[in-house]
């Protein structure tokens, strides 16, 4: 239990006794327990604010307001996922871990009471249960001592059907995290090869799973999304109340009644060519005004999505529930079902659309002078593709519309660099299918002016809408950036003092700093270095309803506008402007709710609503990034054997990660294969050393290297620096790094010979079920998603 108010003495505590309280607290430790530790009221409470705000910003604690832990360690209480059982011992990892810096997650041993008979403990943990646990950091490691055991989420539970030598089936994982297979009790019609969901079985660690649906071929198309969808719990299908609903709320008529006639101003939307909805258009003039000479009136159009999604109805719990729209090369999983996501709402040239309007005035620099929202039909004259822009720009076969689109961005730009924000160059890469879903191309997404000009105009109606609700003290969802944290540029300085780079501490930072650093490198290798150095100093972008600016941008105020379509956010920030600038419109005629602004729930519960769509966001994330890797590994599996040009992304005391350049892909490359002589890892510098030559391997640098591994089905690679000798760790050689365990990755993370059991099947990029219905990791190209026994579509 949490120590009683009267174990500490009255008045605001110090940092050390905060620290001391949430470091001896049994139970969850927030803003709330302190303040009653402490016997805190009024005014101390406020001064409770401050101080923990500070201790996060020097890097001492971090967490939410309603659950603080040590900067760099685990809550005290929290919940542990069990991954697998070594030797007869529970591992657990958090089941949510979301470290800025992209840090494995730690792996904490599980202290299970003793069950002799009689014992009403918990009974034996095993694989995929999930645990409410207290935490400790010991000189071995981290342990878990477990409270209670929590319904299953067995929604990620997923992976491939294997059968050993003595025909017993096996579970294979499709999560490059987890790396035991683990056994079938209750295979029921699946078959050898067949990728399935499952759930857990019995009470032992060796019970099994059961399998509860056949999902079908693992390697065929729809696969690798379908794999993301399962395993992080996306909702993917509406329920029969929610697509009512919708068929309801389309038939909502769209008129000038209380609504500004914009159909003949010729607004354009300027998309991806195969976008799958339409949320913004945008449309610029020059000013006649003779108070702004040079400058440009604007508008900015977005999909009035609150018109039709109302407070309290099944189309908004749902929308709520999902957060936003998810985003696959072969499939959308929409916020909002079709008939609106698609249709109704989406902007499309010569149809009559209700939008949601910010009027803009731009100064001859680029600032914002004036902005006012406004309800409105409108009319597109055109939806036009990024590239297609571009290119009648490029050949000065623009009309009056786009070109003035072009002038305007000038100023805006202007505004741009002046504010000066973060500059970081990270390719996005994209997977293009062909007609029959195979991986026709990956490649490095282009950026365009074109681009550019969409995301500037949308930057400035995002800053408006801030601006306009924050004037009224109105509620705001805020798009927060928080400035790195003091630990972080602490560690940046450590890292930039082995670059003989300075960076003083005391000194305001602003993404200027960092843009400066970047500018003043010509060596491509060490630019690249130092970007990822900057990129590891940033924090996580968050939705909130309290301002912390937006550093990355270099905005004080900044909320999302421009996409309400596909995040829920945005969706919120429309009803604010609904209700701030009287809005409302006429009541349907329908059994929809009455109202389009804010409810009281949305009001009262913003920041829980806030946090839920956060998550929802980076659910989103992983997501698409687990599959466009499953898709690059796919691509890449005929090519195993093949050197590529590759540069490092990240190094650890077990080795260091590779991708490869103009591709993408993240590859593990084991300390043991990189030489035969022994390599100390220097945290400082994020860099292997080898102690006899000083061959040193470091982020950001480039080096060809050899493809051993490629696995589709996890979206692992594996290289080898070629000449690099594997043999002697085998044979039991010293290996480099401090403390390291005896594998070649970090404990839980590397690569264990064997399966779970003796019998089990080994999980490497290789399979191959006794058929032959799929090979993976082999040549033969199954990159184009084509392999033997695939029936043709």
């Amino acid at each position: 239990m949490a120590k009683r108010a009267n174990n500490h003495p009255k008045g605001l505590p110090t940092q050390k006794q905060v620290l001391d309280f949430i470091q001896t607290s049994d139970t969850r430790v927030g803003k709330r327990e302190i303040a009653k530790a402490f016997g805190l009221k009024g005014q101390e409470k406020i001064a409770l604010k401050k101080l923990l705000k500070d201790m996060a910003e020097d890097g001492l604690i971090d967490g939410k307001k309603s659950a603080f832990h040590r900067m760099g360690g685990l809550p005290k209480v929290t919940v542990l996922r069990v991954t697998e059982i070594d030797d007869g011992e529970p591992i657990a990892v958090p089941e949510n871990w979301e470290p800025d810096d992209g840090a494995a997650p730690p792996r904490l041993t599980v202290i299970e009471k003793s069950r002799g008979r009689g014992s009403k403990g918990m009974p034996a943990l095993k694989v995929g249960d999930r645990i409410l646990s207290r935490t400790e950091e010991t000189p071995k490691g981290w342990r878990a001592h477990p409270m209670k055991k929590l319904p299953q989420r067995t929604e990620g539970l997923i992976g491939v059907v294997e059968r050993d030598g003595r025909g017993k089936f096996w579970l294979a994982p499709v999560d490059k995290k987890v790396r035991n297979s683990s056994p079938i009790s209750d295979v029921g019609t699946a078959e050898e090869g067949q990728l399935v969901s499952a759930e857990p079985t019995g009470r032992g660690p060796r019970a099994g799973v059961r399998v509860t649906e056949v999902l079908g071929d693992p390697l065929a198309p729809k696969s690798f999304s379908l794999i993301a969808i399962e395993k992080h719990g996306i909702p993917h299908v509406f329920p029969e109340a929610v697509l009512n609903e919708a068929e309801l709320a389309a038939k909502l008529p769209v008129t000038t009644d209380k609504r500004e006639d914009l159909r003949d101003v010729p607004i354009i939307a300027i998309d991806p060519a195969d976008a799958r909805d339409h949320d913004d258009a945008i449309w610029a003039a020059p000013d006649d005004s003779e108070d702004n000479k040079g400058g440009f009136r604007a508008i900015v159009a977005i999909a009035d999505v609150s018109h039709y999604v109302r407070p309290g109805g099944a189309l908004d719990r749902e929308a709520r529930k999902r957060g936003n729209s998810v985003y696959f090369p072969d499939r959308v999983i929409p916020m909002l079902p079709e008939i609106l996501s698609a249709d109704v709402c989406s902007l499309k040239a010569g149809e009559d659309r209700a939008a949601m309007v910010c009027h803009l005035q731009i100064s001859p620099e680029g600032e914002l002078l004036k902005w006012r929202f406004t309800r409105a039909v409108v009319r597109l004259a055109e939806n036009v593709a990024y590239e297609e822009a571009q290119r009648r720009i490029d050949a000065g076969e623009a009309d009056e519309a786009l070109g003035n689109l072009w002038k305007a961005w000038g100023l805006l730009w202007k505004a741009r660099e002046a504010r000066d924000p973060l500059d970081l160059d990270l390719p996005e890469r994209r997977v293009i299918l062909d007609e029959e879903g195979g991986i026709a191309e990956i490649r490095v997404h282009e950026r365009l002016d074109a681009h550019r000009v969409v995301e500037d105009f949308m930057i400035a109606a995002n800053v408006a809408a801030a601006k306009a609700l924050e004037s009224k003290n109105s509620p705001v969802v805020y798009r927060v950036h928080e400035q790195p944290s003091r630990e972080k540029l602490l560690a940046l300085k450590e890292y930039l003092g082995t670059q003989d780079k300075k960076l003083a501490m005391g000194q305001v930072i602003t993404p200027t700093l960092f843009n400066r650093f970047l500018k003043d490198v010509s060596d491509e290798q060490e630019k690249a270095l130092l970007m990822e150095a900057v990129l590891r100093t940033q924090t996580q972008a968050y939705y909130g309803p309290d301002n912390q600016g937006h550093f990355g941008l270099a905005l004080g105020s900044y909320a999302h506008f421009t996409s309400p379509i596909r995040r829920y956010a945005d969706l919120l920030v429309h009803r604010a402007l609904v209700d701030t600038f009287k809005l409302e419109q006429a009541k349907p005629k329908s059994k929809l709710p009455e109202h389009s602004g804010l409810s009281d729930v949305d009001r009262d519960d913003l920041g829980k609503i806030s946090e839920a769509i956060s998550r929802t966001e980076r659910r989103a994330m992983e997501a698409e990034r687990d599959t466009i890797d499953r898709y690059v590994a796919a691509w890449l599996a005929g090519r195993v054997g093949e050197t590529f040009d590759t540069r490092i992304t990240g190094v650890q005391n077990f080795g260091f990660f590779a991708t490869i350049v103009g591709l993408g892909g993240d590859g593990l490359v084991p300390i043991s294969t990189i030489g035969d002589e022994y390599f100390h890892f220097d945290e400082a510098a994020k860099a292997l050393i080898g102690s006899d030559t000083g061959t040193r391997y470091e982020t950001g640098q480039k080096l060809e290297m050899k493809l051993v591994e490629a696995n589709p089905l996890t979206g692992a690679l594996r290289f080898e620096v070629p000449g690099g000798d594997a043999s002697k760790a085998k044979e039991g050689r010293p290996r480099g790094g401090q403390g390291r365990p005896r594998h070649d990755g970090p404990k839980g993370g590397g690569q264990k010979k064997g399966g779970p059991r003796k019998d089990g099947p080994r999980r490497d990029g290789a399979r191959k079920d006794k058929a032959g219905k799929h090979q993976v990791g082999k040549r033969g190209r199954p990159g184009n998603i084509r392999h033997q026994g695939r029936k043709k579509k």
